[in-house]
């Protein structure tokens, strides 16, 4: 366990213990429920590619990159799309606390990254 700390830590990928790990079903369930399989053109598929890779379906994945850090299960950028009160000269365009982003309901999740899909650098803000 220590050693499974020490290399998370190494990689500067940390968790919260408010999170959830969710399942490819349960994710594909509820990005169907919400509309985001099909936003801007991007499947259901793409979205738990991405979710998988960013966080390993890990609600409570928090990435330290030096000046800013990604959040969720969709590690959403502190410079960028949310506040999280440490991150100099950050936009917020999905005006919400990135602290909100940690917990097990990943609905205010879908709807910054839907937000995020819709900048001109649409998905490949990732």
């Amino acid at each position: 366990m220590k050693l499974l700390l020490f290399l998370a830590a190494c990689l500067g990928l940390y968790y919260t213990s408010e999170g959830k790990v969710y399942s490819r079903c349960e994710l594909y369930r509820i990005f169907q429920q919400t509309g985001l399989s099909g936003y801007h053109g991007y499947s259901a598929a793409n979205w738990i590619c991405l979710a998988y890779y960013e966080s390993r379906y890990n609600t409570a994945a928090v990435n330290n990159n030096g000046p800013s850090r990604d959040y969720g299960i969709f590690q959403i950028n502190s410079k960028w799309w949310c506040n999280d009160g440490k991150t100099s000269n950050a936009k917020n365009a999905c005006g919400i606390s990135c602290q909100s982003l940690l917990n097990d309901n990943i609905y205010d999740d879908i709807e910054c990254a839907k937000r995020v899909v819709r900048d001109p650098n649409g998905i490949s803000a990732w």
